[in-house]
């Protein structure tokens, strides 16, 4: 059995990797470049978001095309938006980002926000969880493999127009993959299909608020509905 965890280091190293080439390769862009790349950016995401929720949330059937998990998008939402309100996660993760500013000696003033916007992206998402779980089961990292390279490409792209707030996104992804996959024995038997399709489900829909944010601005706080995720996983075990 291969060592425990090494899908989460190789994914935070990819993180690291593509945000220092991002750095070298922003260096050689003006501000209308950058400023661009992040429209084409937001962009990307938004419609990767949108991917990822039709995927989920629309079938096929012999009648036409259908809908389904309308009732527990509804209801996750707005619990888990209530749960990250009240726990204000937006504000900490934004006060963490601060001090990383502090301690890097960083006078990036758009530092924080890239931090924030990029850890969502790379957080998000089942792929995070089921790679963390197998990881920690079977030893087999090869989901946070691919994710790594998804990532250091996406995380390039935003390093390269937001500022090196974005590599720090590292961090927040080796804590939360490195939780669940000391966790992930205990995790497994919830993570049935129909979890892993609520949370893919919802996961794409806070995917495309990150996208929306990229393009328009802080539009809605999306660390704040970040519990949707663990509501979503509950529904389907009383559902």
């Amino acid at each position: 059995m291969d060592m425990a965890g090494l899908g989460t280091l190789i994914n935070a190293a990819g993180i690291a990797a593509g945000g220092i080439m991002g750095l070298v390769f922003g260096k050689f862009m003006k501000e209308r470049y950058q400023d661009t790349l992040t429209m084409a950016c937001g962009l990307s995401v938004i419609f990767i978001g949108i991917a990822g929720t039709m995927e989920k949330m629309m079938v096929i059937t012999q009648d036409g095309l259908t809908t389904q998990g309308t009732m527990m998008v509804i209801g996750s939402f707005t619990l888990g938006s209530l749960a990250g309100e009240w726990l204000n996660i937006e504000y900490y993760l934004e006060q963490f980002g601060t001090w990383l500013k502090a301690r890097t000696k960083s006078e990036d003033s758009r530092f924080v926000d890239a931090f924030v916007t990029a850890s969502l992206t790379v957080c998000i998402g089942a792929m995070a969880v089921v790679g963390a779980i197998r990881d920690g089961i079977y030893g087999d990292y090869s989901i946070l493999t691919a994710k790594a390279v998804l990532d250091l490409i996406i995380i390039m792209v935003m390093t390269a127009s937001m500022g090196k707030g974005c590599v720090f996104s590292a961090i927040p992804v080796a804590l939360f993959q490195g939780s669940v996959t000391l966790l992930a024995r205990l995790v497994e038997p919830i993570m049935t299909q129909s979890a892993l399709d609520n949370l893919s489900l919802t996961g794409s829909m806070l995917i495309f608020c990150v996208g929306v944010n990229l393009i328009w601005g802080k539009k809605v706080k999306v660390a704040n509905m970040l519990p949707t995720l663990l509501i979503a996983v509950a529904w389907s075990a009383v559902t």
